[in-house]
């Protein structure tokens, strides 16, 4: 049978990196694109079903480029643990209750056009056992975002500026430094609010002195 050897000068060029255009809203969230095209909106329905335990909240907020405009098209998808710190996930090896049936661990939302404003309606998650039992870590959710003018999308985390002493044990939390850069990733909750769940807000910065902290995928 006759072979043939690879020459490394004829090889076809690497293809350039793209970013995340309009395409990438239709496909992951199709309706608040405009588009009724699946049967669910794989993804932005409730994270929280009837009966599920825990406090319900709503965490939102705005991203900013560079230059401290809107970005207005990014898609946030979100990753968490239910009230009790638990995954339905063969990892999670913890002792007691199963994770929450009523709860979905995951849920994706874009920024309004006009506000820029993304938001999800979920539970405040427990804290969580790190992996092979190591510390635990204070409640928090995780984000990835891409956008147009993103590469690559960005990995960051959500914590909540009300658990002070769960935060400052936090394994994650304490390896970032300058220490300062830690309240990047804390969200306040907005008080103002009447009715309806608690809120919670973190902005996201891309670029600049506040830049948010960002984590390998």
């Amino acid at each position: 049978m006759a072979t043939t050897t690879l020459d490394s000068e004829a090889y076809l060029p690497e293809s350039p990196s793209q970013t995340a255009g309009p395409y990438v809203h239709i496909g992951l969230i199709p309706r608040q694109a405009g588009f009724d095209i699946f049967e669910n909106n794989l993804g932005t329905e409730p994270m929280a079903g009837a009966g599920v335990k825990g406090e319900r909240i709503r965490i939102e907020g705005r991203i900013f480029d560079g230059a401290g405009g809107l970005v207005r098209d990014a898609l946030v998808e979100v990753w968490q643990a239910d009230a009790n710190g638990r995954y339905p996930h063969l990892a999670d090896t913890q002792e007691g209750a199963p994770a929450d049936p009523a709860f979905r661990h995951w849920g994706r939302a874009g920024t309004d056009f006009e506000t820029g404003l993304w938001f999800l309606e979920t539970v405040k998650p427990g804290a969580v056992i790190g992996r092979h039992g190591h510390k635990r870590m204070a409640p928090h959710v995780s984000l990835w975002i891409v956008a147009r003018g993103i590469n690559l999308g960005l990995s960051t985390r959500l914590y909540f500026a009300d658990e002070e002493a769960a935060n400052a044990a936090d394994p994650v939390l304490n390896i970032i430094d300058p220490p300062e850069r830690r309240r990047t990733l804390l969200a306040r909750r907005d008080t103002t609010r009447t009715g309806g769940a608690a809120a919670y807000v973190l902005d996201i910065r891309l670029q600049g002195p506040d830049e948010t902290v960002f984590f390998d995928s």
